[in-house]
């Protein structure tokens, strides 16, 4: 099993950045991809970016790209979302999730909130 620890998340002015960052332990060497996704209030959970654990290929939304980057580190078992030019329609709770099944993100971190301020 894989376990996900979020930190970095928080209360942000529109225009201001964020970097949230997601530390992977357990079973590390299963991880295919790692994904983050968010769930505003009253809103379905939905993929905000994705990267592949060994070739760093990456997937973004459209809402976010150009103003997102997904990164990992290996080394650290770690992967992160920087988070530019926020809006407030960024707000919502942040998860990263692990994809150890090719297409199923099996686990998930507790979810971090960021709130973007207009």
């Amino acid at each position: 099993q894989v376990q996900l620890v979020e930190s970095g998340g928080g209360l942000v002015q529109a225009g201001g950045s964020l970097r949230l960052s997601c530390a992977a332990s357990g079973r590390t060497f299963s991880i295919y991809g790692m994904g983050w996704f968010r769930q505003a209030p009253r809103k379905e959970r939905e993929i905000v970016a994705a990267i592949s654990w060994s070739g760093g290929n990456t997937y973004y939304a459209d809402s976010v790209k150009g103003r997102f980057t997904i990164s990992r580190d290996n080394a650290k078992n770690t992967v992160y979302l920087q988070m530019n030019s926020l809006k407030p329609e960024d707000t919502a709770v942040y998860y990263c999730a692990a994809d150890t099944k090719r297409g199923r993100y099996d686990y998930w971190g507790q979810g971090t909130q960021v709130t973007v301020s207009s």
